[in-house]
């Protein structure tokens, strides 16, 4: 219905999606290192993928938004914590003409690196099936594409957890030591 304006966003999104490795990782190395809190004590990373999505959503928010602005869209977040997608970015000039940008996130099989972990995408493949379904959506599928953020890793073969100082940042371990790689598809 709209291929054209699918076409542009997609061209211009790839674009964005090129510069965003900069905006994550920093000397081969990622540039979060953990969680502060409010004594200034920085808790180390795991490999854990859904701490890992969430946050590069949230590193990647300023970015998504200000790319929104650049191509004159707006922003619509999820309503529910549990609803696809992320985010659905919507034309200013026209609020028919909706674009998905759900983070997905997975790692790369390092015994066949053409393959991935796996995706999970929404309810029980319900989208797939019935694009006009509405279960646990924001809209209808047939609005959305995704985006998937497939990462190479190191196996760690033991990681603790620690706590550092703020006043120690640059001995905390990078997650780069096993985020080799950024593809956004």
């Amino acid at each position: 219905m709209y291929e054209k304006e699918k076409e542009k966003f997609f061209e211009s999104l790839k674009t964005f999606t090129d510069s965003l490795s900069s905006k994550l990782i920093h000397d081969n190395q990622w540039t979060i290192r953990g969680f502060i809190d409010i004594f200034k004590n920085i808790y180390s990373l795991t490999t854990d993928s859904k701490v890992l999505s969430k946050i590069l959503e949230l590193h990647l928010l300023p970015e998504l938004l200000s790319f929104s602005e650049v191509i004159d869209y707006k922003i619509e977040p999820a309503e529910k914590q549990n609803w696809y997608p992320d985010f659905t970015f919507i034309s200013n000039k026209n609020n028919d003409i909706k674009f998905a940008v759900d983070l997905k996130t997975t790692y790369r099989n390092e015994k066949r690196p053409d393959f991935c972990n796996g995706f999970t995408l929404g309810s029980h493949g319900e989208y797939f099936s019935n694009r006009n379904s509405a279960k646990n959506i924001q809209y209808p599928y047939s609005h959305y594409f995704c985006i998937g953020i497939i990462y190479s890793r190191n196996i760690l073969q033991s990681y603790d957890v620690k706590t550092y100082s703020i006043d120690s940042i640059e001995n905390i371990p990078a997650i780069g030591d096993f985020l080799k790689r950024l593809i956004i598809l």
